[in-house]
């Protein structure tokens, strides 16, 4: 049986019943959750390593439940809904969501996006292991990666773990230009479609808690169309 357990969050008995059978038969673990206040409460007891949740769930819409989980825990929390407009998937990931894929969804589509999970968690638990004490600074960016926090002008920077993630990457390539292929592949573990327009949001709302003025940015540049590519600051 693989040690990964996923929450899954979902009032749709039929998609419920769907997800669960497809874990089952590839010897994840799991629990489910039917509402907003039992998804927290599995959330905090059972200590899932992946979040499968639904957003429009009968008690507590579920970017609520987003928000109120990122206030204590990284794990990965792949969105599963039938919202496809932009601004529902952006809202998401803004509040804390790693993935987002839309109803209907090929069960192929949402294993491929669990073994991604499933090497983040494995990287960042070898990064953890690794003890990287090695301290960035770039103006006044700093990043401290054994802590895994970043900070501007002295003060901590909120970062949601995707946010911190490409930050890093674009920090240890400083200079560099890097692709959306290069970027999405490093952060998702794959360059789908999805993932390059999710690495945009991304990218805004990085830019929003980095920059003196995300309209006018200093430190990521954009390259239309290529990728991003973090700028070298005078002390």
């Amino acid at each position: 049986m693989s040690k990964v357990q996923i929450l899954v969050v979902e009032d749709d008995i039929p998609v419920r019943n769907l997800i669960t059978t497809t874990l089952k038969t590839h010897d994840y673990r799991y629990v489910v959750a039917g509402n907003g206040a039992e998804a927290i409460m599995q959330a905090s007891t059972c200590n899932p390593d992946v979040l499968f949740l639904d957003l429009g769930l009968p008690d507590i819409d579920g970017i609520e439940v987003i928000k109120r989980v990122r206030e204590w825990s990284n794990m990965p929390i792949i969105v599963i809904s039938a919202r496809s407009e932009d601004e529902d998937k952006i809202e998401a990931l803004d509040a804390g969501a790693d993935d987002y894929l839309t109803k209907p969804f090929s069960v192929e589509e949402l294993l491929a996006r669990l073994r991604v999970m499933q090497r983040r968690i494995a990287l960042l638990s070898s990064d953890t292991k690794g003890g990287d004490s090695s301290v960035y600074t770039n103006g006044q960016l700093k990043i401290d990666f054994a802590a895994g926090c970043a900070y501007m002008n002295g003060e901590e920077l909120k970062l949601t773990p995707i946010e911190y993630k490409i930050l890093c990457l674009l920090a240890k390539n400083t200079g560099k230009v890097l692709t959306h292929k290069y970027i999405t592949e490093n952060v998702w573990g794959s360059a789908w479609d999805n993932n390059v327009a999710s690495l945009r949001v991304f990218m805004a709302t990085l830019r929003k808690k980095l920059e003196v003025a995300s309209d006018s940015p200093q430190y990521i540049q954009t390259h239309i169309g290529i990728g991003y590519r973090m700028m070298k600051m005078e002390g």
